[in-house]
């Protein structure tokens, strides 16, 4: 092939496509963001499987959308506020063009990922929400711990705790890592398996510098997909 015929062939080129699971508008629940108004662009698949996982239903399927029309679609909302997840968004390819082109169409915008990927790459203006898996999920041998350097002060490190066993990984990883100098720390109880009021108990007997969170969507509407 000749120069000039690549050069056009690469210029007609489908834009790259990236497969989603829903996009919607709703109350961000967790994290910094907490209470704004925000639109959700769940992406499809992920690589774990997370014994209480809430979004089985984003694993597979899912719509394939160029950049543009989710751009499109986002900004139909009106909103402020954007978040990316999934699934694990960083398991396609095209997740971190997303990122940029979201933060250069003046967005807010947050990540939320397992941790079990590279974040090396995503856009600095983004916010990364990294989800440490505890042994209770069943996946915290896919924790990537390099990605602690990647964190800074606008960041947050989630750990969601099922049980005594998981609190106190937890809070070893909290003090063994400093976690509380590097980023926001969010200890997160599993619905419906540990009572939110034992967990803030513990937190507070150990005055550990993280911030309790409840997931505020659930409590407004329960575990409705969507929301």
């Amino acid at each position: 092939m000749s120069g000039a015929v690549a050069a056009s062939a690469a210029t007609t080129r489908a834009p790259a496509r990236l497969r989603i699971t829903e996009i919607f508008h709703s109350i961000q629940g967790e994290a910094d963001a907490v209470g704004w108004p925000t639109v959700f662009v769940r992406l499809t698949g992920c690589p774990l499987r997370c014994r209480w996982c809430d979004t089985a239903y984003a694993f597979q399927g899912g719509e394939r959308l160029a950049v543009d029309e989710i751009l499109a679609r986002v900004a139909g909302y009106g909103a402020r506020h954007v978040c990316v997840t999934g699934g694990e968004p960083l398991a396609q390819r095209e997740c971190l063009a997303l990122l940029s082109a979201l933060c250069d169409a003046g967005f807010e915008v947050s990540l939320e990922t397992s941790g079990a990927l590279d974040v090396a790459h995503v856009d600095t203006r983004v916010r990364k929400v990294v989800d440490l898996k505890c042994p209770a999920s069943g996946e915290s041998g896919r924790n990537l711990w390099s990605n602690l350097e990647h964190l800074g002060p606008r960041d947050q490190l989630k750990f969601v705790i099922a049980d005594r066993a998981d609190y106190e990984w937890a809070r070893e990883r909290t003090v063994e890592h400093a976690l509380a100098a590097r980023c926001q720390v969010l200890y997160s109880p599993v619905a419906d398996e540990l009572p939110p009021a034992t967990l803030a108990e513990w937190i507070l007997a150990d005055r550990l510098p993280v911030r309790f969170q409840l997931q505020l969507h659930k409590l407004l509407w329960g575990a409705q997909p969507g929301r």
